[in-house]
């Protein structure tokens, strides 16, 4: 009897804690904030929203009319990939890469924040390997090619071309011109070694959820695509999630109206609009 009063109770338990977090969002929000506040691993802030407020002072503040309101400070996500890899000359290689876990797009150069262009459209088209050998030889030719010359270069048949160049159209990662394939990125720039020029530290930090930018590509979807984009010799040994922090400065203009601008905290520089295109956090 006592056995069956406790399972009956413990039913009723799991019951209403059931509906309390389906129906109480106050509770699950608790719990949540609970879950999701910690420690991350980010790279190293070298400068304050205060001290980048006050070197664009000039440009942000046109007048006095204007004024700022307080910094935000979110947190982007990354990949940060161990890999090795193959050299020009069939020497190894061992480095770091960071991916970009929002724009999709790798990091080529932490100090001036150099990215690569084209890889979020392969990662969207779901790019393989013998997509990408059209693509990097396109990109060794400037972005241009003939098909006579894409035929040549790879030694292949025109039958076996032909419906390769199809599936790339149909992925809008070329353009068939008549005769000429062209790379369909305005500016492309997928031609890189597989590793990163890292010179910043990493360290720990506090967080909480509402500063977390939220992913919109995952590790598997980067590291099938890195495998694709750099051969068969490419291999990631081991990877982790690492985060740039990013102040989000706003000006509160005399209309009423708040103009809103991105920086970087590891260089100081403003960072383009499209990179937060996807901030739903």
């Amino acid at each position: 009897m006592r056995l069956f009063s406790f399972l009956l109770f413990a039913a009723a338990l799991v019951v209403s804690s059931w509906w309390l977090w389906n129906n109480n969002p106050q509770v699950r929000e608790l719990v949540e904030h609970y879950i999701e506040n910690g420690e991350i691993i980010t790279l190293e802030a070298r400068y304050t929203a205060d001290q980048i407020m006050d070197a664009n002072r000039k440009n942000l503040l046109s007048d006095d009319s204007k004024n700022f309101k307080d910094p935000e400070l979110k947190f982007h996500p990354y990949l940060m990939m161990y890999v090795k890899y193959t050299q020009p000359d069939r020497s190894t290689r061992e480095g770091v890469i960071l991916w970009s876990m929002v724009d999709g797009e790798m990091v080529i150069d932490t100090q001036n924040w150099e990215k690569t262009h084209g890889f979020e459209d392969a990662i969207l088209a779901g790019a393989d390997q013998s997509d990408y050998r059209i693509l990097n030889m396109l990109a060794k030719s400037k972005g241009k090619m003939t098909i006579d010359q894409l035929q040549k270069e790879l030694h292949v048949e025109t039958d076996t071309l032909t419906p390769w160049l199809e599936s790339l159209r149909a992925k809008h990662l070329i353009v068939l011109k008549g005769t000429d394939v062209q790379l369909h990125f305005q500016n492309p720039k997928i031609l890189v070694l597989p590793e990163t020029k890292f010179k910043q530290w990493l360290v720990t930090k506090p967080y909480n959820h509402a500063q977390r930018v939220a992913n919109k590509y995952s590790k598997s979807q980067i590291e099938r695509n890195a495998k694709a984009a750099f051969g068969p010799d490419f291999m990631v040994k081991s990877s982790s999630e690492v985060y740039l922090p990013v102040y989000s400065i706003e000006v509160q203009n005399p209309d009423g109206s708040v103009l809103t601008s991105f920086w970087n905290a590891l260089n100081g520089r403003r960072i383009t609009p499209k990179y937060f295109a996807n901030d739903n956090s």
